[in-house]
C-alpha cells in the first residue's frame, strides 16, 4: 500500500506540476494588447535593450507629425499670399486703366484748350547738325 501511496503522491505532483506548466503557457499566450496594458512588455528584455531605438522611433513620429501641421500652415499662408496678391493685381489693372483713360490724346487737348494751348497740326521735325 505503501506503494500505491507513493505513487498517487508522485501522480498528484506531476498533476500540480503539469497544472503549473499550462498556467505558465497561458501567461506566455497574453495577447499583445493586454502585455501593454499590464505593462508586462515594457519588462521584456527585449524592450528594454531596444529602448534607444523605440524613442528614436518616437521622435521620428512626433518630426512627420509637425511636419504635416507645418505643411498645412503653409498653404493656409500660401493661400492668403495669393488673395492678397490677386487683389493688388486687380488695383493695378484698375490704376493702369484709368491713367490711360485720363491721359489719352482727345482728353488731353479738350482740359488745355482753357488754358490756351493748342495741339500743333505740323509734324514734329528733327534737326541734324553734320560736324
Amino acid at each position: 500500500m505503501e506503494n500505491e501511496y507513493l505513487d498517487k503522491e508522485q501522480q498528484s505532483t506531476e498533476e500540480t506540476s503539469t497544472k503549473k506548466a499550462a498556467k505558465k503557457k497561458k501567461k506566455k499566450k497574453q495577447s499583445l494588447f493586454v502585455q501593454i496594458l499590464n505593462g508586462d512588455i515594457l519588462s521584456k528584455e527585449f524592450i528594454v535593450a531596444n529602448l534607444n531605438f523605440i524613442f528614436f522611433v518616437i521622435f521620428l513620429l512626433l518630426l512627420v507629425i509637425a511636419k504635416g501641421y507645418y505643411g498645412k500652415q503653409l498653404v493656409t499662408d500660401i493661400a492668403k499670399e495669393q488673395k492678397e496678391l490677386d487683389e493688388l493685381t486687380s488695383d493695378f489693372v484698375e490704376a493702369k486703366a484709368r491713367l490711360e483713360e485720363n491721359t489719352r490724346r482727345i482728353k488731353l487737348v479738350e482740359e488745355l484748350d482753357s488754358t490756351g494751348l493748342k495741339e500743333t497740326e505740323n509734324p514734329t521735325k528733327v534737326i541734324k547738325i553734320k560736324k
